[in-house]
């Protein structure tokens, strides 16, 4: 099948791991940033390939990521976006994402604050995903 970077037929990734590998390469380096600090926020979850792209999950999915041409989409969910709308008014955002461009630094800080949010909304009301 077709790459949806380049067109060039590619294995599809079954490891987060060959997604990294298979990402665009101006992408891969906040991918592994972006993996590492979500690795950080949730030592005890699983990392998986959900409807293509990476997620973290335990017993429900905490958050998921995936690269594309102009940015990487975090995506929490919505409820856990909700109480950084202010924060959040400079990024492009989605329902339950926020789109972070490669042209600027990881805006670890304000990840973290989301991520340990959702963990939190999980662990305390075991809060679905989307």
């Amino acid at each position: 099948m077709p790459d949806k970077y380049s067109g060039h037929s590619m294995a599809k990734p079954t490891t987060v791991d060959e997604y990294i590998a298979q990402a665009p390469s101006h992408s891969q380096e906040m991918l592994k940033e972006l993996r590492a600090l979500l690795m950080e926020v949730a030592p005890e979850a699983k990392e998986n390939l959900k409807w293509g792209s990476p997620v973290f999950e335990t017993h429900r999915i905490l958050f998921a990521y995936a690269a594309f041409k102009s940015h990487i989409n975090f995506m929490p969910t919505p409820s856990a976006l909700e109480p950084f709308n202010k924060e959040l008014e400079k990024f492009k955002t989605g329902k339950g994402s926020v789109q972070l461009p490669y042209d600027k630094p990881l805006p670890k800080t304000l990840i973290r604050k989301i991520a340990t949010y959702r963990l939190k909304e999980v662990k305390e009301k075991d809060a679905r995903w989307m």
